[in-house]
């Protein structure tokens, strides 16, 4: 007896020599002759695996993008000047465009002088078709050779993309070379200065809208037939989507209109990090409406951009919380999930053994049954 009790009785329980840390084992483990290894439990420890790793990607997605905060407010800043840039493409020979901006100030801006202006070939530009074939990046974005089309755009990214990318130095891309062929298209490009009010970019043929020393085009030679790579206010970042890039329109008839109506908003670009200073890039977006149809003769061709200023500050700012207060929410989602699984193995084990003596007590009423009718 006493062979036996040293055998199973409970002085197994003591640390083995050396192990002294053992006795203050505060979670004591089951001996592996009173465990019973299930297949519900290792169905349970699988759905529980793949839960895991599906929260754990979750969060880290959640905390890779951070909490964009939209805020809007007064401007209060008093901005004089502010940056346009173009890159647009039109189905004229350069010397027949007026390009021309006039605000609401009264200023007139002669825009030509100090934007570039290269010859070129409308089918360098769009396809039989009719669409941009300059080729597209994975975004959407056309490739122009501004020297980001490799990276990611800000058309669908995070605050964070933005500033990165808005933070890398900007270069414009080349006119493609004409080798040999003649030109049947301006390709007018860079960026200007203008006042911060209410203003009218406008390109119109030479000798209408404005009477300079008698110029006049024939009206045979009208074809406002454009393409917009960019269009943009503020510091150029060629990698930001704007509403008008890649925008491709044909005139349809030499007197045509095409007129676009933006609102901008100055916007701030923010992204702050947990116990770090943050980075901020300042920008504007807008939104349009176009309108475009044809005109008699007594009215004035071209392409007009009418743009206003809204008094509005966007500020859109990324948080992201620090990497401690990160893993405290992975470990919190991990045990819950642990804990969960362990309650679903534990009720579907007691309802499988309540069905199987269901079961049982089934099939022992049915031959008792049979044998009190055997003695009758």
């Amino acid at each position: 007896m006493m062979n036996g009790y040293e055998k199973h009785g409970g002085f197994d329980d003591e640390p083995e020599p050396g192990s002294f840390v053992k006795a203050f084992d505060a979670f004591p483990k089951s001996k592996p002759q009173y465990v019973t290894r299930t297949s519900g439990g290792g169905k349970w420890s699988v759905v529980m695996y793949v839960i895991s790793l599906v929260l754990l990607w979750s969060e880290l997605g959640r905390w890779w993008r951070g909490t964009e905060n939209h805020t809007f407010a007064v401007e209060k800043s008093v901005g004089h000047s502010m940056q346009v840039n173009l890159d647009i493409i039109l189905k004229m020979q350069c010397k027949d465009l007026h390009v021309n901006v006039q605000d609401a100030a009264g200023d007139r801006i002669l825009a030509a002088s100090r934007l570039q202006e290269d010859p070129t070939r409308w089918d360098q530009w769009v396809d039989s078709k009719g669409v941009h074939k300059l080729g597209l990046d994975s975004h959407g974005k056309a490739v122009t050779g501004a020297g980001w089309h490799d990276e990611e755009g800000f058309g669908e990214e995070h605050v964070h993309d933005i500033v990165a990318l808005g933070k890398k130095k900007a270069r414009w891309g080349k006119t493609p070379r004409l080798w040999g062929s003649s030109p049947d298209s301006c390709r007018i490009w860079g960026s200007l200065d203008l006042n911060k009010v209410q203003g009218d970019f406008h390109i119109t043929a030479r000798g209408h809208g404005y009477m300079e020393f008698g110029e006049h085009l024939d009206h045979s030679q009208f074809n406002f037939s454009h393409i917009i790579n960019e269009f943009s206010f503020g510091p150029y970042f060629p990698s930001l989507v704007n509403p008008l890039d890649r925008t491709v329109n044909q005139a349809s008839a030499n007197f045509h209109k095409f007129q676009y109506f933006m609102s901008v908003v100055p916007t701030v670009y923010t992204v702050g990090h947990a116990h770090a200073a943050s980075s901020t890039i300042f920008t504007n977006q807008y939104a349009v409406t176009e309108q475009s149809h044809e005109i008699s003769e007594f009215n004035v061709p071209g392409i007009f951009f009418k743009y206003d200023i809204e008094p509005i500050l966007l500020t859109v700012e990324e948080t992201r919380d620090g990497f401690l207060s990160f893993a405290v929410k992975v470990i919190n989602v991990l045990s819950g999930v642990l804990v969960a699984c362990h309650w679903g193995f534990t009720l579907s084990e007691w309802i499988k053994e309540v069905w199987g003596r269901r079961r049982r007590g089934q099939s022992q009423g049915m031959i008792g049954v049979e044998k009190r009718g055997y003695d009758e």
